[in-house]
C-alpha cells in the first residue's frame, strides 16, 4: 500500500505540474462545441486560467517534493468538486478525467486519514489556550 500511495502522490504532483505549466504556454485552447466551448472561452480571455494554472503548479509542486501534503490535498479536493461539476454539467465524455484524479487523490489522501478527522467533528473542542496565552503575556513581560 506505501508504494501505491508513493506512486499515487507522485502521479497527481506530475499531473498538476503539468497541467499548470501547459496552461501557460496555450494562450487559446481547441475549439469545444456547446457550453464547454463558452466555459473554455471565458475562462481563457478573462485570463482566470492563469490563477488556477499557478495553484496547481504550486500544489504539484508540494505533491512532488512530500511536503505540504494535507493542504495540497485539501485545496485539490476543491479542484476536484469543480471537476466534477464541470464534467458532469457540461462534458460527459471525459467524465473519466476527474474520476481517474479522484481515485489517486483517495489513495493519497487514506494516508492522512487521521489529520482529516478533526475537520469532520460537528462541534469541534478548541483546546484550552488560557496557560498559552499566560506565557506569552509573561514572556512579553519580562
Amino acid at each position: 500500500m506505501k508504494i501505491a500511495t508513493t506512486a499515487a502522490r507522485l502521479l497527481l504532483g506530475v499531473g498538476f505540474i503539468f497541467a499548470g505549466v501547459s496552461a501557460f504556454f496555450i494562450s487559446s485552447p481547441p475549439p469545444q462545441p456547446g457550453l464547454a466551448g463558452a466555459f473554455n472561452d471565458v475562462f481563457f480571455k478573462s485570463h482566470w486560467v492563469l490563477f488556477v494554472a499557478a495553484a496547481q503548479l504550486i500544489l504539484g509542486v508540494f505533491l512532488l517534493i512530500n511536503r505540504y501534503v494535507p493542504v495540497a490535498l485539501i485545496v485539490l479536493a476543491a479542484f476536484l468538486y469543480n471537476s466534477f461539476a464541470f464534467h458532469i454539467m457540461v462534458a460527459q465524455s471525459s467524465l473519466w478525467a476527474p474520476i481517474f484524479v479522484f481515485a489517486l487523490w483517495l489513495l493519497v489522501a487514506l494516508k492522512y486519514r487521521p489529520l482529516f478527522a478533526p475537520l469532520f467533528v460537528p462541534i469541534p473542542t478548541l483546546p484550552d489556550q488560557s496557560e498559552d496565552r499566560a506565557r506569552v503575556f509573561r514572556t512579553l513581560a519580562l
